[in-house]
């Protein structure tokens, strides 16, 4: 081994001139072994072994262990700290504190969002929601349409922002506010009916541009289709009934409850993630405070409610409930995950957009409705 491989030049420049006095460490000079032979068949010197991160030492001295002759530190010792007779030449540098830090103050726990400004949206739009549903059924039909029409747009347009999907916005749009008049006025035949129409006009009305992504924008109008407005129409179909406001007012309150029980629960109590690749926010314990939130106020709504309904009937609706709208809710939050995006929308102040609200609602109304049918009749 040549010292090239400690980084250590043997010209005599870098150690001094070779006529100041022998090499020091080198054996005796003769006929065939000189000093110069010594500094080339010296052995390697071993260094101890340094924790490979961390330890007990840091880094520095780690560093300085493992240094070959290149970094020779040839200065004379230091005295010990306090001791500067010892070396009157080395500056005394301050001892480093041992002393440990102090450990971080802990944060206080974050709801996540403005709790005002989404108590206060909520409270309108519940204010909306029941007078319009126990004046004039016809005003609350409208109230869904609107509502599916928003929702349509926000999807759709986050579509073309993050996927360069084109789902075509003017035939989605007619066929859901028609899908839900149907649902109303023809019941689950009308539904299906314009359901399907929709489907075909939002095949046709592609057709109009570029073959280039036909196939992607039809599956994704479909899929909008199927998704806000066909869903919404089982909102309509309750309506139908002679109860038909108390129906929808026990579809509203206990997806409501539902989800207030398992943010309330999940952010005081939650550890333990439900579905952490899907949404991170949500836990087992905020899971078991929406059953238990849904199953109570179900029990209340069916047995004061709805005509001809029990409270056992009423815990198996809410537990329905909470399965539904968590699951709901886990579907909106894989699509927002792929598209990338926290909200679809800022229309509501402390909520996101509207589908933000929709997300539980849409999968929660046919359940609601079958189970009501089921139990109580379609009266």
């Amino acid at each position: 081994m040549n010292d090239s491989s400690w980084g250590a030049p043997s010209q005599a420049g870098y150690w001094g001139p070779s006529e100041q006095g022998p090499l020091q460490g080198a054996a005796p000079a003769g006929p065939t072994y000189d000093a110069h032979d010594a500094q080339h068949t010296r052995p390697m010197p071993t260094a101890p072994d340094v924790p490979a991160h961390g330890g007990d030492q840091d880094d520095d001295r780690g560093a300085a262990r493992l240094s070959g002759p290149s970094v020779r530190n040839d200065s004379p010792p230091t005295a010990p700290y306090g001791d500067p007779s010892h070396n009157p030449q080395s500056p005394q540098e301050p001892m480093p504190s041992t002393a440990p830090e102090p450990a971080p103050a802990p944060q206080k726990k974050s709801a996540g969002r403005d709790l005002g400004a989404a108590i206060g949206v909520g409270v309108g739009l519940g204010a909306v929601i029941v007078a319009s549903l126990f004046v004039v059924k016809a005003v609350f039909v409208g109230v869904i349409a609107v509502a599916v029409v928003v929702g349509l747009w926000e999807l759709t347009s986050r579509l073309e922002e993050r996927k360069g999907i084109k789902a075509p916005l003017v035939p989605l749009a007619l066929g859901g506010a028609a899908m839900v008049v149907a649902g109303y006025v023809r019941g689950a035949e009308g539904a299906w009916v314009a359901m399907a129409l929709t489907a075909l006009a939002v095949l046709v009305w592609r057709m109009t541009e570029p073959p280039e992504g036909y196939l992607k924008d039809v599956t994704a109008g479909v899929f909008a289709a199927f998704y806000v407005p066909f869903l919404a129409t089982f909102v309509a179909m309750m309506l139908t009934a002679d109860d038909g406001p108390r129906r929808v007012l026990t579809f509203l309150l206990l997806t409501v409850v539902s989800d207030t029980g398992a943010y309330a629960i999940g952010w005081r109590f939650g550890k333990h993630k439900l579905a952490p690749r899907i949404s991170p926010g949500k836990t087992r314990e905020g899971l078991f405070g929406a059953v238990t939130f849904a199953m109570a106020a179900g029990a209340l709504c069916m047995e004061y409610l709805i005509d001809g309904g029990t409270w056992w009937q009423g815990l198996i609706l809410g537990l329905a409930v909470a399965a539904s709208a968590t699951l709901g809710d886990l579907g909106e939050s894989m699509i927002k995950r792929d598209l990338g995006i926290k909200d679809m929308g800022t229309l509501l102040p402390g909520h996101g957009g509207i589908m933000d609200r929709l997300d539980s609602l849409l999968p929660t109304a046919p359940v609601v409705w079958l189970l009501l049918v089921l139990f109580v009749g379609s009266g």
